[in-house]
């Protein structure tokens, strides 16, 4: 027989009637599932500041969670979760979620974790834990708000982000000298050895890096898939028809921009860009649009028949205090959220680097990151001993040494 110790740290968090709905629809799945027949699964409810110390104390982190686990496994115990109830109601209100159903849902989290399931181990690990949770949540859930919470969580699904690069400034070094060298070509191909998902090329009007050339050879090369930046127009249209790359990304271009400054304006170009859209769709193309993280945007693209977004973060990159950066840290999460919710399948690039990816590489709906420059300048420096180790025996060998 399943066996609960619930405990309430401090008693104002959860008024009795609600906690004891808490208790029976938890022992309910306790006794569905043959791992939690036999055992004592302890719950605490507590408030930030004392999760913040467990946090700190056994994971050497010095900030709160909604939720930990800790699975223990004896013959009679299997292991304690603890909720910090501030922080989930916090977190509801936050979302727009029912609170009853997102703390449920929190202790549904923590006792997958007890049955061994980790979203931080893995690639797919994650997306067999959100399956196993929508199942317990389905059984316990209350009626109010039950859907919006269930699509919360697969929202937020687990999943490998992927990572497309960029080549563009290998060509923009090429072009400097006018010379045949470096190749993107080449730099195609070593991305993708490195890891890379996709390879980004960016076709400007002015050609003032990336050429058709680079484009046709790239795309033959290539392992993964092809992914071509372009502003709006009918030349690029046709040859975007004519090579077939796996997505088309229409982006707003001005000749005297050093690089693209903002989002694709959608307001009042829905028509022309809707006709785009469909005829790329029709030559088997993936089409996605480039934007700033506003809500109307997203529900535009939605309009316009994209099947991607890329969300613009070039603004959260360049912010100068901490209070900027986390300002727009939030539009690109909520910006992300709604197009996950129209059913848009959610990109992110501009301006990231190795600096400051993790914010925004830690929102769940995003799931593939854009990132050129900062890998290409990176890849002098790490690169750079090997390549003048490299010269140096050449010019040693042409004189004898």
């Amino acid at each position: 027989m399943a066996n609960l110790e619930v405990t309430l740290l401090q008693e104002e968090l959860i008024e009795p009637s609600f906690l004891n709905k808490l208790r029976i629809r938890i022992k309910k799945l306790l006794s569905s599932h043959v791992a939690f027949k036999t055992r004592t699964v302890s719950l605490v409810f507590c408030d930030d500041a004392t999760i913040r110390e467990l946090n700190a104390k056994y994971l050497g982190r010095n900030w709160p969670t909604n939720v930990l686990s800790f699975l223990i496994e004896d013959k009679s115990f299997l292991g304690e979760i603890i909720i910090s109830v501030s922080r989930a109601r916090e977190e509801s209100e936050f979302y727009g979620l029912n609170f009853e159903n997102y703390l449920l849902a929190l202790i549904v989290h923590g006792l997958v974790h007890l049955l061994g399931h980790d979203h931080e181990k893995g690639w797919y690990a994650p997306w067999l834990m959100l399956k196993t949770e929508l199942k317990f949540f389905e059984k316990v859930a209350f009626r109010q708000g039950k859907e919006a919470v269930i699509k919360f969580l697969r929202r937020r699904e687990y999943m490998p982000a992927k990572l497309a690069v960029n080549v563009d400034h290998v060509a923009t070094v090429r072009e400097a000298r006018k010379a045949p060298y470096p190749d993107p070509v080449a730099a195609a191909v070593m991305v993708e050895l490195g890891g890379a998902d996709g390879v980004v090329v960016h076709l400007r009007l002015d050609r003032r890096h990336i050429k058709e050339r680079d484009v046709r050879l790239i795309k033959e090369v290539i392992k993964t898939k092809l992914i071509l930046e372009m502003a709006i127009s009918e030349e690029f249209v046709d040859f975007a028809k004519e090579i077939k790359p796996y997505q088309v990304t229409l982006v707003p271009e001005r000749p005297e921009e050093v690089t693209t400054e903002g989002g694709l304006e959608l307001r009042g170009r829905v028509k022309e860009i809707k006709k785009v859209v469909k005829e790329l769709n029709a030559a088997g193309i993936k089409v996605s649009l480039f934007l700033n993280p506003e809500e109307k945007a997203m529900e535009l693209a939605r309009k316009v028949g994209a099947q991607i977004v890329e969300i613009h973060t070039g603004i959260y990159a360049e912010a100068e205090t901490e209070e900027e950066r986390v300002k727009e840290l939030e539009k690109v999460e909520l910006a992300a959220r709604v197009a996950k919710d129209l059913g848009l399948i959610v990109h992110a690039g501009h301006g990231l680097s190795y600096e400051n990816i993790g914010p925004i590489a830690a929102i769940p709906e995003i799931e593939e990151f854009s990132i050129g420059h900062s890998i290409i300048s990176r890849a002098i420096f790490v690169g750079l001993k090997d390549a003048v180790r490299e010269m140096k025996e050449l010019i040693l060998r042409a004189r004898g040494g």
